[in-house]
């Protein structure tokens, strides 16, 4: 799907791109390539430019990637290296040049593969060419290496050296089409590194906002611990835009420093995944992972940081019926609890994922009552793309398609980084999928709460509640034990033997694989021009009670319950409803 600029975009393109061809023609190198607005795999995220040639020593590729500023002052904010305060931005502070442009070629090497193995094969420059030594002297202190080198104007004659250090015209052409060819590497899956994330962050390698808001937590740390200090911050984001990679690098960085901090989320499988996987080499880790409704008694600001993670899924109070009575008198409200644990509580949010009645977790309540505390709050916006191939586009496309953003539907135009397609039946669906588990991609089927949901059988069978047609399959299991072969609930997305039930929800929320099938099921149907929310074809128990979820509540539960199963995927993500108006409807917009 295409991209349209904006007029900023293109005045800012004019601009640069036009002092680097200059540049460009007099170090020499007007027969390179330049691989303008060149988009990292598996990401929305743009590089500005990849130049590509032949190395001028021992021949073979060469890269250089090029991050262009037009800035011509900039400064430290509070004398955080790595965050920087420029005028075009306001007060909020972004990332330092250097770092960011280091980023990009950390993350290439990782997946990118005829880069995998590689040595001095890729650099990289932040260029500030409109800038003085004067206006940006404060960024001069950061480290700086191959990856990662900072040039102003007035450093145009070093600029020329370092590229034609780095790059001749030979072969530039075949070097460009090489790189943009590559294979890619499969994404690192958050759960599947847990458990190192806890030892070394460099698991992942943070970008941009992902970078700012992680340098960010770590300064507040540091200006807590440094006197009587206290604040809060609130990182915002859509489906993959990597917010819990920012969570487990922060819980990794943060033990190392040997900081108190934990780990908190609303969901049963999430926390229970977390605690499997962190903990299969250090069980005293899953102490580390705890849910929203631990905090009650929690000690004042008895910990440095609280990372909440999913905290769209916080609820106005955490008592329950398992609440013992001491704590039940006058229940206050959650999002307080978690935001009086911590010096640094830390809110990771995406508000179109609320799913459950009672779930309240939005950036304006937060802010609301970290206000009516007199604390500092900070929020950093998560604009970039990691789920879905990177494909900012088909989240777009999805929120358009269930009217969460306005605009209306639309016929989906194609992402080469993304597949998506209907399935004419479930066993159709299921096949496909079948096929790519036999290529090593793993994959689930997930549907809307739409059928009973029975328990297993007395001789451990699972009931095949999930019936379309001739078509029929079990849930995934309700449990904390393994039954007939299958995985506990909380480790359906994670499980190999996940495979064979139909997942919901509450066991695909905070997940990702990377071929998703999902079933859209009689609770949202097409009729003419709109979507029709039926809540009697709704199974649902949290969604029985008029009173507490009313209709117009559940119309808009019932629509973010399937744009989060539809952005579980990574590859790409078949559709079938089993609707027949739907359905055609779907076909069109996919054809």
């Amino acid at each position: 799907m295409s991209r349209s600029a904006s007029a900023a975009e293109i005045r800012s393109w004019d601009a640069s791109l036009a002092a680097l061809a200059a540049d460009l023609e007099q170090a020499g190198l007007g027969g390179i390539e330049v691989l303008a607005e060149y988009q990292l795999p598996l990401s929305s995220k743009r590089i500005d430019v990849v130049l590509a040639g032949e190395h001028p020593r021992g021949g073979g590729p060469s890269y250089v990637v090029v991050e262009l500023k037009q800035w011509t002052r900039a400064s430290l904010f509070e004398n955080e290296p790595e965050l920087v305060v420029q005028p075009t931005y306001g007060p909020r502070p972004v990332l330092h040049p250097v770092a960011q442009v280091r980023a990009y070629g950390e993350y290439l090497l990782d997946f990118v593969g005829v880069l995998h193995g590689t040595s001095d094969v890729l650099a990289g420059a932040a260029y500030l060419h409109n800038a003085t030594d004067d206006g940006v002297a404060a960024l001069r202190g950061y480290p700086q290496d191959e990856l990662g080198r900072l040039f102003t104007a007035q450093d145009r004659g070093d600029f020329h050296g370092f590229l034609r250090s780095r790059l001749s015209p030979a072969n530039a052409s075949v070097h460009a089409d090489r790189l943009l060819r590559s294979s890619v590497a499969p994404s690192k899956q958050l759960l599947a590194v847990a458990a190192e994330e806890l030892r070394t962050r460099e698991q992942f390698v943070l970008l941009d906002e992902q970078r700012v808001a992680f340098d960010l937590v770590l300064h507040e740390v540091e200006k807590a611990r440094r006197g009587d200090h206290k604040s809060v911050v609130i990182v915002s984001g859509g489906p993959g835009s990597g917010k819990s990679v920012i969570a487990l690098s922060l819980l990794g960085e943060l033990g190392r420093r040997g900081i108190r901090a934990v780990h908190a989320t609303g969901s049963r499988s999430f926390t229970q995944t977390l605690r499997k996987v962190a903990s299969h080499r250090a069980p005293r880790t899953r102490a580390l992972f705890r849910y929203f409704n631990q905090f009650m008694a929690a000690e004042r600001n008895g910990l440095d940081v609280l990372i909440a993670d999913e905290a769209h899924r916080i609820r106005e109070t955490s008592v329950d019926r398992y609440t013992p009575g001491a704590l039940r008198g006058d229940p206050r409200r959650q999002v307080d609890e978690l935001i009086d644990a911590a010096r640094v509580p830390v809110f990771l949010l995406d508000q179109n994922q609320v799913v459950r009645p009672g779930e309240m977790g939005t950036v304006e309540d937060i802010e609301k009552h970290a206000r009516e505390r007199g604390l500092d709050v900070f929020q950093i916006d998560l604009s970039t793309q990691y789920r879905s191939g990177g494909s900012a586009a088909y989240v777009s496309w999805v929120e358009r398609l269930l009217g969460l953003t306005p605009g209306g539907p639309l016929p989906w135009t194609g992402d080469e980084r993304f597949e998506v397609r209907t399935a004419s039946s479930p066993s159709a669906m299921e096949a496909v999928l079948t096929e790519k588990l036999a290529q090593r991609q793993n994959a689930r089927m997930a549907a809307g709460y739409c059928w009973t949901w029975s328990d297993p059988r007395p001789d451990g069978s699972l009931v095949p509640d999930v019936q379309i047609g001739d078509w029929s399959r079990p849930w995934n299991l309700k449990g904390d034990r393994s039954v007939g072969g299958a995985p506990p609930a909380a480790l359906w997305a994670s499980d190999d033997r996940g495979f064979g039930q139909v997942g919901c929800v509450y066991t695909a929320q905070g997940f990702e694989y990377e071929w998703n099938g999902v079933l859209l099921g009689p609770d949202l149907v097409w009729r003419d021009d709109r979507w029709v929310a039926v809540r009697s074809a709704n199974r649902d128990p949290d969604f029985r009670n008029t009173k507490k979820v009313s209709d117009a509540d559940f119309d808009l539960l019932v629509r973010n319950v399937y744009k989060v199963l539809l952005t579980r995927g990574l590859r790409g993500v078949l559709v079938h409803s089993t609707d027949p108006e739907t359905q055609r409807f779907l076909e069109r917009l996919l054809r």
